[in-house]
């Protein structure tokens, strides 16, 4: 235990090429190469990182900027994601996570209420978060480990479920991949909601305009580098920029759009050895079953799409943030993180830019109640864990990423504030989930073992 909570304090872009690099050796796949998989990964995330901090470096001034220039002043303070992983791997229930995590996901294959192998076990801190702040509040280990096995059960049969669509929106490389991250598993209903509802909706119902098209349409101002420099100088203006500093967001702007994708090809690049190696010896053993390999969405947060509707969602929520009823956070520091909204919505939208952006809209306005409701117990349990997080002067604070997220609020207010019906019907829902995702599981086997006889029949 002592080992695992040291690899996971040394962080992603460390933690996980050691753990892919244990991984590829315990597969077989020989020293060499796997040292080049989690080399390839710890890269990925070094880049990744470098990037992220150079948009937030230069989001942030431009965010501060409306923010003061509009009176944008709201109670709770965003301090972003690295307080809430702090705060979700701080406890009780976030030191046991891991091994808890991976014995649930072995019960669940066993049972074939899932078929995905989650091995992205840096984002395994959001199922400690949401059990790390229930086991607070309730003062109780045991409902906080029940608060995280609910949610690490329904974002395994999310995962299993998107998993088709995200193969064929993301392409081959994607094959047999899904994307167990309970933060973007929580927005597949709001795609599909708004997807419906759109399709009600005549006039709306046919713009249809994705990356490709959005490209053919406008030509080179459709094209990721041009809608950077766009985006930039659109955010430049509502900051009332100078022309030079406008200049230099548009360009920051531009060479994000341009690198993230070319820096999550090093994500594929590593860990596809491994999910191809463990596909293998997974079928081999388990014969006539077939699993995916639950990986980071950082493999595919550079869709284009993704980018331009999270940069656009920037002030549209920063704006909405003040005028909703009843919101007191007002979202900065985790603005850059608006990408990760995006990996699970993208294949329901088929990539659609408008219908995209709406679910971030939709789910960022939920978001921002999300995180008001949960400020309380946010800032109780950073105070607890790490309190120097809170910077001096505040007594509110959360973030997007997990506090936003409509599964947190739904688990932690389920479980906490409605006595013995609550976990009741969480029980119910998560088993009723797992029967649902077996029954589909099922099906799949079926279908594949008649189309194995009919191939061999037609063989002989």
């Amino acid at each position: 235990m002592a080992v695992i909570n040291y690899i996971m304090s040394l962080g992603a872009s460390v933690m996980m090429p050691i753990i892919f690099l244990i991984f590829g050796l315990l597969l077989g796949m020989g020293l060499g190469k796997s040292l080049k998989s989690g080399l390839s990964v710890g890269v990925g995330f070094v880049g990744l990182s470098v990037i992220t901090q150079l948009l937030a470096d230069n989001l942030g001034p431009a965010v501060n900027s409306m923010v003061n220039i509009y009176h944008l002043h709201l109670h709770t303070l965003d301090i972003g994601w690295p307080a809430a992983s702090t705060v979700a791997f701080g406890t009780e229930v976030g030191a046991i996570i891991i091994p808890l995590g991976l014995a649930i996901n072995v019960i669940m294959l066993l049972t074939k209420t899932t078929k995905t192998v989650n091995i992205d076990l840096w984002n395994y801190w959001h199922f400690a978060f949401i059990g790390s702040i229930v086991s607070i509040v309730t003062k109780s280990f045991w409902w906080g480990a029940f608060a995280a096995i609910v949610t690490f059960v329904v974002t395994m049969v999310g995962a299993d479920r998107s998993q088709k669509m995200v193969e064929k929106f993301y392409g081959k490389d994607l094959q047999g991949i899904s994307i167990p991250q309970a933060f973007c598993v929580a927005f597949i209903p709001f795609a599909w909601v708004v997807n419906w509802i759109i399709e009600k909706i005549p006039g709306l119902n046919k713009v249809d305009l994705d990356a490709e098209k959005l490209q053919k349409r406008f030509g080179i101002l459709g094209d990721p580098i041009f809608l950077g420099v766009i985006i930039g100088i659109l955010l430049g203006i509502l900051a009332r920029y100078p022309v030079d500093k406008t200049l230099q967001l548009s360009i920051i702007l531009s060479a994000v759009m341009v690198l993230i994708p070319r820096i999550t090809s090093l994500f594929i690049e590593g860990l596809k050895p491994i999910s191809t190696r463990s596909q293998e010896l997974i079928s081999r053993r388990f014969k006539g079953r077939t699993f995916n390999i639950g990986m980071t969405p950082a493999l595919v947060i550079g869709h284009p799409v993704t980018l331009v509707c999270s940069l656009l969602l920037v002030p549209t929520i920063l704006f909405l943030s003040v005028i909703i009823p009843g919101n007191e956070f007002l979202p900065l520091a985790s603005l850059s993180g608006l990408i990760y909204i995006f990996p699970l919505v993208l294949p329901y939208t088929k990539g659609n830019v408008l219908r995209t952006f709406i679910v971030g809209l939709v789910t960022m306005v939920l978001g921002v109640l999300s995180a008001t409701a949960l400020a309380g117990i946010f800032t109780s349990a950073v105070k607890i864990v790490q309190g120097s997080l809170i910077p001096a002067g505040t007594s509110s604070v959360a973030s997007i990423d997990f506090a936003a997220s409509p599964l947190a609020w739904l688990v932690y207010e389920g479980t906490v504030h409605a006595s013995i019906v609550g976990p009741a019907l969480i029980i119910l829902i998560t088993l009723a989930l797992m029967l649902y995702n077996r029954k589909k599981i099922v099906q799949e086997e079926n279908v594949k073992e008649e189309v194995l006889e009919e191939a061999g029949s037609v063989a002989k």
